[in-house]
């Protein structure tokens, strides 16, 4: 029997709305699979692509991390804290939702779309005050390497941070090379979503936009072949 579960791309649920296509790898909106509710603490990955100029309006959200990565093109973001930003490919958006908190997400251009990963994570702690913080990814640092993202760390000044156990990690890997990746928390599950390219884990091959998902394992590789790829891991409490 196997300790794992693979979700293909193209097996992920799909609206498109002209102005904005998504695929969502968990249920979400109008698209509910009971197969897919959520992955421990992770509960929505959405691979959104926004045509030029349009985007969603002020929506509210309360009690959730959310996480924004572009990549390609720039996303606006504008809340009800005061905060008024732009994401651009090579950036990490984190908002805390906490007690409630309104925001807009548009595409920054008029003429290119823009292609970003909308991410939640239930939080350990409840009715925080909103905040934000964004930052730019040094994208060195992940060459055939690991480089935490995002981490519990209220402390640290190399990643952002959430209310919750949780770290998230990219790797830009070479050809015919392995990484190591090892688990901050051996009680957490990893969440291994292939950006680009494709790679082998646990002897599967995953192509571009395939994620496969186990909580059983302390320490494994991810290991390339003829292509280049690049890496996204989420490492996440089991305990929801």
């Amino acid at each position: 029997m196997k300790n794992y579960k693979i979700l293909r791309s193209e097996d992920r649920g799909y609206a498109s709305h002209g102005w904005l296509k998504s695929h969502h790898s968990f249920s979400f909106a109008n698209y509910q699979n009971p197969e897919w509710v959520h992955f421990g603490a992770l509960r929505v990955i959405n691979d959104d692509v926004v045509m030029g100029g349009r985007g969603f309006g002020s929506h509210p959200h309360d009690n959730m991390e959310i996480i924004s990565i572009p990549l390609s093109g720039d996303l606006a973001h504008k809340d009800s804290n005061g905060n008024e930003k732009v994401i651009k490919n090579g950036d990490i958006q984190v908002m805390s939702a906490g007690t409630g908190i309104v925001h807009s997400e548009y595409n920054a251009n008029a003429d290119t779309d823009v292609n970003f990963l909308q991410i939640w994570v239930f939080p350990n702690e409840r009715n925080v005050t909103p905040r934000y913080q964004q930052k730019t990814i040094n994208f060195d640092q992940s060459h055939n390497n690991f480089l935490t993202l995002l981490s519990p760390d209220r402390n640290t000044k190399d990643s952002v941070w959430i209310h919750q156990n949780a770290w998230f990690s990219l790797a830009t890997i070479d050809a015919n090379t392995a990484v190591k990746y090892q688990k901050h928390d051996a009680n957490n599950g990893t969440y291994i979503f292939i950006l680009e390219g494709d790679a082998m884990v646990r002897d599967e091959k995953l192509n571009t936009k395939d994620a496969i998902m186990f909580d059983d394992l302390a320490e494994f590789a991810v290991t390339t072949k003829i292509n280049t790829a690049k890496v996204l891991i989420l490492e996440v409490p089991m305990n929801f």
